[in-house]
């Protein structure tokens, strides 16, 4: 599909092209939300097809804009922040689609899938802005593990959903007993997901980042404090979904994971400005106080479900 693209001679602009490769992203959620809104099903079979093809059709485009910015002469420093702004947006956007996919319903395996895609991107932005690669780990979102995530779309389109969510000891015959008796394959596969990213893509992020530095004799260490704007977003998440007695319980999950990605795409773009102007690195933005008011109001009680609902 590339090297066809790439032989033709249609002059599209590169941002078009990112720009229409994430619209099949957000067709997706569409669909979703008026076809399964509670995130579980199951839906129809081609419903699942449509996310595999959504998530595929993104990704060929995303790689195929830069390759457009080449060969016409039109690649800037804009067209890059307009890209990774687009891929940060797209953390969550694809995070609901998945995790419709599989079947997660309004939980907090949906949660973990968001958490995951984000953390990546944030390692990955992070990285860029010390090196100035985007290198991508032996375990990456958008080879190894999109790739899964568009099989398991087919896989439930063909089989539903629900095969992901047998015991454990049935989905991994041969490694199940590793695990506690009562998790699902899901729970399973998020866990091994999970340790595959921290171990074959964060760590690796940080390990370029300390050969970056000892290569420009700048202290590693003072480099780390940087991740506190990650860990700041994840855990203003996590309080206010703890805390919150409506969220989870009234399906509101999409519109906070809207809500919150939205924040994080802020923040990422932020990075990738600071890179691209060669600014000192950004340590916070305005984006986040809503999110960070909103886990304080939730912890101390003080949302009604009405309230809650209006200060999304």
């Amino acid at each position: 599909m590339y090297a066809v693209y790439l032989d033709c001679h249609f002059e599209c602009r590169p941002n078009l092209i990112t720009l229409t490769g994430l619209s099949f992203e957000i067709i997706d959620v569409a669909l979703v939300l008026l076809i399964m809104p509670d995130l579980e099903g199951p839906g129809p079979a081609w419903l699942y097809f449509a996310f595999g093809i959504g998530m595929w059709l993104y990704s060929t485009f995303d790689n195929v804009d830069g390759k457009q910015a080449r060969r016409t002469g039109s690649s800037s420093p804009l067209g890059e922040l307009f890209d990774h702004g687009c891929d940060a947006l797209n953390c969550t956007i694809a995070g609901i689609v998945e995790a419709s996919a599989f079947g997660c319903g309004i939980s907090w395996q949906t949660v973990t899938i968001i958490f995951m895609t984000t953390a990546s991107f944030f390692f990955s932005t992070w990285e860029e802005y010390h090196t100035g690669v985007l290198y991508l780990g032996y375990i990456n979102g958008p080879t190894e593990i999109l790739t899964f995530a568009v099989l398991a779309c087919f896989a439930s389109g063909i089989w539903g959903p629900q095969i992901w969510h047998v015991p454990v000891t049935q989905g991994l015959p041969l490694i199940g007993r590793l695990f506690p008796a009562t998790w699902e394959l899901m729970d399973a596969l998020l866990a091994l997901t999970v340790v595959a990213m921290v171990f074959g893509h964060c760590l690796i992020c940080c390990w370029n980042v300390y050969a970056a530095c000892k290569e420009q004799k700048r202290s590693f260490w003072a480099t780390l404090p940087q991740l506190a704007q990650y860990f700041a977003f994840a855990v203003s998440c996590y309080v206010w979904l703890r805390n919150s007695t409506t969220i989870l319980a009234d399906n509101h999950l999409v519109l906070f994971l809207i809500t919150a990605g939205t924040a994080f795409g802020r923040i990422v773009s932020k990075i990738i400005l600071a890179h691209l102007t060669e600014m000192p690195f950004p340590s916070y933005t305005v984006q986040m106080i809503p999110l960070a008011l909103g886990a304080v109001f939730s912890w101390l009680g003080l949302f009604t479900p009405r309230t809650e609902l209006a200060f999304l």
